[in-house]
């Protein structure tokens, strides 16, 4: 069987730290390994427009954004290929017939759903389109013959219920889906990275990102405003580094060969935290070092993302290459799917077949 990654994004703004650590490294690695046959990363357009039907432009102007940093990170377009979702209208029809093997009880016990109605405000007026992400999701896997699906952990009731999907189209109309498994951060500090003002989770709607594309003034602003231990006044009084943001992104970025060059006073993160813990290590020493490391990971991104938006057209020629080849791909699937369900009723005369 071969191998296949299907994953992307909304492109409901610029990407963040937390796509990074999330999904996005992953990707680049998974990417380099060698041991996939096809790689397909997706921008979500049409999966953003179901609560932003209102502000189509706001989707519209991102799509360009989500490019730039996934060529950024190093999505490399020669080994990947990137599409827009809404250009593979197959994703669409795989969608609708989906939909009558999954119960509205079901999609209501998805707690990534549930999640975000409640963020969003939808609990008393849900957009249909919105209701049904779950489902879209996994015709968007589906339709690639994904494998495995690297994404964070917040995705992973997605997951399940596309297995749930494969699963039920399978044992109703033969063996035709194949079943995905998530792929997530090896890097536990990773599964879900805090905002900067300490929230559980990062997100571009509570304005408590660092964005890949931020310059490194702003970057620093940021850390050096992040939230820490709130009992950790003075700098000698002992500080607490368990759900601490600034040493949760130290695990997140850090790398032992920053220690020798930004702060020598230390062998290790052990270390660092150790003496956080017994007290007399003030909160701007650590937030210093955390802008240092910050600045050397995402340099190399932001350098390599201005590169690209020296040259758009070649970023649209590329999308527009791999939509194509998505749709290819997809238009397959599609076949595949309406043969087994027997709605092929133009092929070969089978509608005069019993």
């Amino acid at each position: 069987m071969k191998q296949i990654i299907l994953t992307g994004d909304r492109p409901t703004g610029r990407l963040h730290v937390g796509h990074y650590v999330g999904s996005l490294k992953e990707r680049v690695e998974l990417q380099e390994s060698g041991l996939y046959d096809e790689i397909y990363i997706m921008i979500a357009d049409a999966q953003a427009l179901t609560d932003n039907a209102e502000h189509p432009e706001k989707v519209r102007q991102n799509i360009m954004n989500v490019a730039l940093d996934y060529l950024g990170v190093g999505i490399d377009p020669e080994k990947s290929t990137i599409f827009i979702q809404s250009m593979v209208p197959e994703l669409t029809e795989l969608t609708f017939y989906y939909m009558n093997l999954v119960t509205v009880s079901r999609v209501q016990r998805n707690p990534t759903v549930k999640s975000e109605i409640q963020q969003r405000g939808f609990e008393t007026s849900i957009p249909v389109g919105f209701f049904c992400y779950p489902i879209s999701q996994a015709a968007d896997i589906t339709a690639f013959h994904a494998t495995k699906v690297p994404v964070g952990e917040d995705q992973l009731p997605m997951l399940e219920q596309c297995k749930e999907i494969v699963a039920k189209f399978n044992s109703v109309y033969g063996e035709t889906l194949t079943e995905p498994d998530i792929v997530l951060p090896g890097n536990k500090a990773c599964l879900r990275l805090p905002g900067i003002d300490g929230k559980a989770k990062m997100s571009k709607s509570l304005g408590n990102c660092i964005y890949l594309s931020d310059e490194p003034e702003e970057i620093k602003k940021k850390i050096m405003s992040m939230y820490t231990d709130p009992n950790h006044i003075r700098v000698e009084d002992p500080g607490t580094v368990e759900g601490n943001p600034v040493f949760t992104y130290l695990d997140a970025f850090c790398r032992p060969e920053y220690f020798e060059e930004f702060l020598p006073d230390y062998k290790s993160l052990d270390e660092l935290k150790d003496h956080y813990r017994r007290g007399g290590l003030g909160d701007v020493k650590i937030k210093k070092f955390l802008n240092n490391v910050m600045q050397e990971e995402l340099r190399p991104i932001r350098e390599r993302r201005k590169s690209w938006e020296a040259r758009l057209p070649e970023v649209y020629e590329l999308l527009k290459a791999g939509s194509e080849k998505a749709e290819r791909k997809a238009a397959e699937t599609l076949k595949e799917v309406k043969h087994a369900m027997r709605i092929d009723y133009f092929d070969d005369g089978n509608l005069l077949k019993s």
